[in-house]
């Protein structure tokens, strides 16, 4: 039975990848013209190289930005069961004080629909 020898696998994390290609770029660069990355085709490090430090310091500031978003929507989170139960309740008073004319629930910047709302289709049993 065949066994592979030595598997090589590529980190699919972005940031491991990154450093993989700064690693690989730096021994590219120190090995010159004894580079075997040299006679690869179709693409090459002397284009790539220059990329990955901008492209790593773009990835960080995303982490960083996404870590900055999950932070204010747990923030935000603490309200808004409150102030959705607040809005609700203000519009079932409103609507109440309003019966002959839900339009007036415009004023407090409601969305009012004096269209018939279609019925739903019965269920097939």
């Amino acid at each position: 039975m065949g066994r592979t020898l030595g598997r090589v696998e590529i980190s699919q994390n972005v940031e491991e990848m990154l450093d993989l290609a700064s690693t690989i770029y730096e021994k590219h660069e120190s090995d010159g013209a004894a580079s075997p990355l040299l006679n690869l085709d179709g693409t090459s490090w002397k284009e790539i190289g220059p990329m990955i430090k901008p492209t790593l310091a773009k990835h960080r500031e995303a982490e960083e930005l996404r870590k900055q978003a999950d932070k204010a929507y747990r923030e935000r989170d603490l309200y808004i069961s409150e102030i959705k139960e607040t809005v609700q309740a203000s519009k079932n008073l409103l609507k109440a004080l309003n019966p002959k004319n839900p339009k007036r629930l415009a004023d407090w910047g409601f969305d009012v629909h004096d269209s018939v709302q279609a019925s739903k289709p019965a269920k097939a049993k």
